[in-house]
C-alpha cells in the first residue's frame, strides 16, 4: 500500500462512529478531549469552530470539514460567544449531544470519531496540527465532497447494507481528508511529511519501503531511481522524514511486527521473515530495542488488541 494508507491502517482499531445532528440556534457544544480522532462536517447552515487554546473562532459553512487528529478538546456553536454544553460519549462510543430548544436557524452536522492507537502513531499523523479545517471550494477535493454526500444519504435513512456501508465510507473519508490536507500543505510547505510525500526522490523511496518492507534495502538502492548520490539522497530523506532511510525502514518494520503480534497468532519466525530478519534472534533483539520488551511478552500483553495489521488486513481496515 501507499504510505498514507499504511499509516492509517497501522493505528486503526475498532469501528468508526458517526451521527447526523440537527441543531437550532441558540446552541453550543463542547467535545471533550478523547482517545483517537474526531471529525465534524457541516451539511446545512453555518456555525463557528472554537479551537483549543488561544486560537480565534473560525467560521464554518455548508460543506466545510473539521478534523481533530489527536483527540483535542474542541467546540462548535452558532455564535462565538455562546455558552457551551458538554457532549457526553456513551458506552457504544456514540456522541449524545444535548438538543437545545428549536427556535432559530438550523445547522445540520455529521460528527464522528475514529479509534486510533495513540502509543505508536505514524509521523504522517503526528505532524498534523491540532485541527484541520478543509473549506468547501468549487473544483477542489470533489471526491471528499462526494463521500460526504453518500455518508449523509446513508445516515438519513437506514437501508439494507447501511451497517457495513457507513464504516466503509468513514474510513474512506479519513483518507480523503488526509489527502486533501497534504495536497494543500505541500503547495506551501518547505519541509516535513507534506514535502516528503511529494518529493520525487523521497516519495519513491518511501513507496519502495512500504511495498517491500522485508527486502534488504540499502541507501544506494533506495536513492538510485532519483539519480542522487548516496550522501545527497540520505540528507534529503533525513531532512524531510526526520530519520535516515534505514532508521525509518527499521521503524516501519517494527511497527508492522508490533501490529501483527497484537492482531494475529502468526509464528514469531514468520513475522521476523516478513519484516526482513532471517534470524529470529536478530528480530528479537531489534524488537526489544524498539519496544523495550521481547516479542513474546509484547504479544501476551496486547493479545486481541487489534484484528489485523499492515500486510494482514481485515475487513474493517482501510
Amino acid at each position: 500500500m501507499d504510505v498514507v494508507s499504511d499509516a492509517v491502517s497501522a493505528i486503526r482499531s475498532g469501528r468508526p462512529m458517526s451521527a447526523r445532528t440537527h441543531l437550532a440556534a441558540p446552541w453550543g457544544l463542547e467535545f471533550p478531549a478523547a482517545q483517537g480522532a474526531g471529525f465534524h462536517v457541516v451539511i446545512q447552515g453555518s456555525c463557528w469552530l472554537l479551537p483549543p487554546g488561544p486560537g480565534e473562532p473560525v467560521a464554518l459553512s455548508s460543506g466545510d470539514v473539521v478534523f481533530v487528529a489527536q483527540g483535542q478538546r474542541i467546540a462548535l456553536a452558532d455564535h462565538p460567544e455562546r455558552r457551551l454544553v458538554p457532549v457526553t460519549q456513551e458506552m457504544d462510543d456514540a456522541w449524545r449531544p444535548a438538543r437545545p430548544a428549536r427556535s432559530g436557524p438550523t445547522t445540520v452536522l455529521i460528527c464522528g470519531s475514529y479509534q486510533l492507537d495513540q502509543v505508536r502513531q505514524h509521523p504522517v499523523l503526528q505532524q498534523l496540527p491540532a485541527y484541520i479545517h478543509i473549506p468547501k471550494r468549487v473544483g477542489h477535493h470533489g471526491s471528499l465532497s462526494s463521500v460526504i454526500d453518500l455518508l449523509g444519504s446513508e445516515l438519513d435513512a437506514r437501508r439494507p447494507g447501511t451497517d457495513a456501508i457507513v464504516p466503509a465510507l468513514l474510513d474512506t473519508m479519513l483518507l480523503y481528508i488526509l489527502r486533501a490536507w497534504y495536497e494543500d500543505e505541500a503547495a506551501q510547505s518547505t519541509g516535513g511529511w507534506a514535502r516528503a510525500l511529494h518529493d520525487p526522490a523521497v516519495s519513491a523511496a518511501l513507496h519502495h519501503i512500504h511495498r517491500e518492507p522485508g527486502r534488504a534495502w540499502t541507501v544506494a538502492e533506495l536513492g538510485t531511481p532519483a539519480g542522487l548520490s548516496r550522501a545527497a539522497f540520505s540528507r534529503r530523506f533525513s531532512s524531510l522524514v526526520g530519520q535516515s532511510p534505514l532508521a525509518y525502514l527499521t521503524w516501519w518494520r517494527m511497527t508492522i511486527a508490533g501490529r501483527q503480534l497484537q492482531g494475529t497468532d502468526t509464528a514469531l519466525r514468520t513475522i521476523a521473515q516478513r519484516v526482513g530478519y532471517t534470524s529470529e534472534f536478530a528480530f528479537n533483539r531489534a524488537f526489544k530495542r524498539e519496544y523495550g520488551t521481547t516479542p513474546g511478552t509484547y504479544r501476551r500483553q496486547h493479545a486481541g488488541a487489534y484484528g489485523a495489521g499492515p500486510g494482514d488486513l481485515g475487513p474493517d481496515a482501510i
